[in-house]
């Protein structure tokens, strides 16, 4: 049984400040939990109901277990149906980025991505194709933001993400950055090489103008019908397959 003060942290968890003062974020459903688990990240207790207690067996026993009714679960979600087991995570103490680390490989940029969802799938693409490092602006949207936690369906656990002023880190990583933009060159015919950085902008405005003077080579996804623009995550994909796809030949 929660007491009031558990139910009350770990309700709190759902805003950005407290996640920060605490250094905890929740991970929902089985799947994502176990992704975690058998991850870098230290799980530090699971909440479950009695359904899904003997699912749970297998599980590291150094983790702690707590059988809760599923009117506490509802309580604490942040799900309108939720999932019969949720993972309390620490925050990790990311060491400062490592600018060689990128070399040799490509890694994503996200400038002002606001949505939620959005930032989710992006992660969830870039686990896809093997794509181990994220670099956000400040502004972008936390990482542990529940529906982010929930849209990357576990891949968060694999992907590093880091967050810094882009216009101060940028220019010390010397590889080639290619920026999302309408009016770049075809990426059917842009030549990506085997490193570089990829530049995605915000949803509604792009990418940032002090931004935009740090790309070394503009590339667009040709338009065939009427629509205004891409999805940023739609978009996002687009691109890393056609990257993975010429790194491949």
């Amino acid at each position: 049984m929660l007491s009031k003060s558990q139910i009350s942290l770990l309700s709190s968890l759902q805003h950005k400040k407290f996640r920060r003062e605490h250094g905890l974020f929740m991970v929902e459903g089985y799947k994502s939990v176990t992704e975690f688990i058998n991850s870098a990240y230290q799980v530090d207790t699971i909440y479950h109901t009695p359904a899904i207690a003997p699912k749970l067996l297998n599980l590291s026993r150094k983790i702690n277990f707590q059988e809760i009714s599923l009117n506490e679960l509802q309580k604490i979600s942040s799900l309108k149906t939720p999932q019969e087991v949720i993972g309390l995570v620490k925050i990790p103490i990311w060491p400062v980025l490592n600018y060689k680390a990128l070399e040799k490989k490509f890694s994503l940029v996200l400038d002002s991505i606001q949505d939620p969802g959005n930032m989710g799938t992006i992660i969830r693409t870039a686990d896809w194709f093997g794509i181990q490092d994220i670099i956000c602006s400040e502004d972008t949207v936390d990482v542990y933001n529940p529906k982010v936690v929930q849209a990357t369906m576990g891949s968060l656990a694999r992907v590093n993400v880091h967050y810094a002023d882009l216009l101060n880190v940028l220019p010390q990583i010397k590889l080639p950055i290619f920026g999302a933009m309408l009016n770049g060159e075809n990426i059917y015919n842009t030549h990506f090489g085997t490193e570089g950085l990829l530049v995605m902008g915000n949803e509604g405005n792009g990418i940032s103008a002090p931004v935009e003077q740090l790309i070394t080579s503009a590339v667009t996804i040709p338009r065939a019908g009427n629509a205004e623009s891409l999805n940023v995550a739609i978009a996002t994909a687009i691109l890393c397959s056609e990257i993975k796809r010429k790194s491949m030949k």
